[in-house]
């Protein structure tokens, strides 16, 4: 009797070997369910972030494997599972729809459209995390990425491939800066991803419709997982964000990705992590919460193709502590940082640029020669100027010369300063910078500032002065002759400038 089950159990085994691998399904059952994460047994097989299919209808992904039993979250929170549900792998990872259709749409992390358009048009589906371009396929940062916001191209460009980190406290305006960013992209052959993370419905409702008004969202795709949603929906969003931009840039498209924050990525994960009875470590983060961001930013760059994927992540901090632990992280991770400071916005310098905490690493390779040549030390300048605003503060006597450095900063400032949804090319930018370079905002009153300065650049872009527009726009550089005909312009303009009664920024 015995010998016959063992034939029997052979016999069946064989026939289970012989079976085409297609028709076998490897199956397992849920055994606990609760928090939007469930534990299946019996996938011996699965793999790490490997889609999983429920009886039920709905779907997880693979976040841990354990020895007996696997850990799923699950993608849809409307969607029940329960315990004696059957599970089966698909032996596929999780894969989002890519396409150039996408642009001028908002959809979700799952790739489902939100906003109320109809069908997505997709060209393919791409799973969310693969290899990145190796150092052989990238080449340098050199070509600069406008965001059309003096403070920053000035002070911290920000160059085509580049990840720089956006960093302030709560209410500083950088989102306003991101979304100034994304205005400024008309024309300039890039096409924009804006990520939102555990954003209210209302905002993400408030940014279509000023990028609508504008004509932006016709380049531009929004990505949005709200934070009423599951919990691996703002863990997703942010890679299929890039992996969209990773799109774009290999149809050889330069691409801008925005993650709006990272701040809330990290909570997610945490939440995560915490779920899944991981020791949690600095501020109850994972240890791996250092990679969660690697990966994710390592995948910008610019291909020695040409094209190029840009991110800006931002992250928000508290009392102006950039040093708490996800900052840090990111700091390290960046390319450089724009720090927008509290007690600047309040002072309203709008926007709050920090110059003396910003720091781009690609520097000078990410300008054009023209702006080069205007901004030569121009940084030394602005930290001279809030040395000595400190000493004048206390009523200390400066002396001519610290007077007009003051002055001079104080002229800095106002030039720096800049209305929202208003933004600069670089040529604009040149010839404003050639106004404080050259000593012509001297006797101009720091309320007019502005005012010149935009009148200026009108009065060159006029019908007598339009070549020499036209000339800084396609040579990028500030000849010596510009110069010198810009100088007798300027000269000529000063006489006939006219303060406005108000003013102005």
């Amino acid at each position: 009797m015995e010998k016959n089950n063992i034939d029997l159990v052979s016999l069946f085994e064989q026939s289970l070997r012989d079976l085409p691998e297609e028709k076998l399904e490897e199956i397992g059952i849920v055994v606990q369910v609760g928090d939007n994460i469930c534990r299946v047994h019996g996938l011996s097989n699965a793999v790490y972030h490997e889609l999983i299919d429920f009886e039920g209808g709905n779907q997880g992904i693979v976040m841990q494997l354990d020895e007996d039993t696997v850990s799923i979250f699950l993608l849809h929170s409307t969607i029940p599972v329960n315990e004696r549900e059957v599970a089966k792998r698909t032996g596929s990872v999780f894969k989002t729809p890519v396409g150039m259709h996408l642009l001028g749409r908002v959809i979700n992390a799952m790739g489902q459209p939100i906003d109320g358009l109809g069908e997505l048009k997709v060209d393919d589906h791409w799973p969310i995390e693969h290899e990145i371009p190796g150092i052989i396929d990238r080449s340098p940062v050199n070509q600069p990425l406008e965001t059309g916001t003096m403070a920053v191209d000035v002070l911290v460009p920000i160059g085509r491939g580049q990840r720089e980190l956006i960093i302030g406290n709560r209410n500083t305006g950088k989102t306003s800066l991101i979304v100034d960013t994304i205005l400024h992209q008309r024309d300039q052959n890039m096409l924009c991803i804006y990520v939102a993370i555990g954003q209210r419905q209302a905002n993400i409702a408030r940014l279509v419709r000023l990028l609508q008004e504008n004509g932006a969202l016709d380049y531009t795709v929004i990505i949005s997982a709200e934070a009423s949603e599951a919990v691996l929906n703002q863990y997703l969003v942010p890679y299929v964000g890039c992996t969209l931009g990773e799109y774009f840039r290999e149809q050889g498209r330069d691409a801008l990705v925005i993650y709006d924050d990272l701040s809330n990525h990290a909570v997610a994960y945490r939440e995560m992590s915490l779920l899944l009875r991981r020791a949690p470590g600095r501020e109850a983060y994972p240890g791996d919460v250092f990679y969660l961001h690697s990966r994710l930013l390592e995948r910008a760059g610019k291909l020695a193709t040409g094209s190029s994927l840009t991110a800006l992540p931002i992250v928000q901090i508290q009392s102006d502590d950039i040093t708490s632990y996800i900052p840090t992280n990111l700091i390290s991770i960046t390319d450089g940082q724009v720090f927008l400071d509290t007690q600047l916005f309040n002072q309203g310098i709008r926007p709050a640029v920090n110059a003396e905490l910003s720091v781009s690493r690609v520097g000078g390779a990410a300008q054009t020669k023209a702006i080069k040549r205007m901004t030569k030390a121009l940084r030394l300048e602005l930290a001279q100027y809030h040395e000595l605003l400190d000493f004048a503060q206390f009523g200390t006597e400066l002396d001519e010369v610290a007077k007009k450095r003051l002055a001079r900063g104080e002229r800095a400032i106002a030039l720096l300063k800049q209305p929202q949804y208003v933004t600069y090319n670089f040529v604009d930018q040149t010839l404003m910078l050639f106004l404080l370079r050259y000593d012509f905002l001297e006797t101009v009153k720091v309320p007019h500032v502005h005012a010149f300065v935009t009148q200026f650049v009108s009065y060159v872009k006029s019908v007598y002065y339009e070549d020499i527009y036209r000339v800084i726009l396609e040579t990028t550089d500030l000849s010596d002759e510009m110069i010198a005909r810009l100088t007798t312009v300027a000269k000529e303009f000063g006489k006939l400038f006219v303060a406005p009664e108000n003013n102005g920024v």
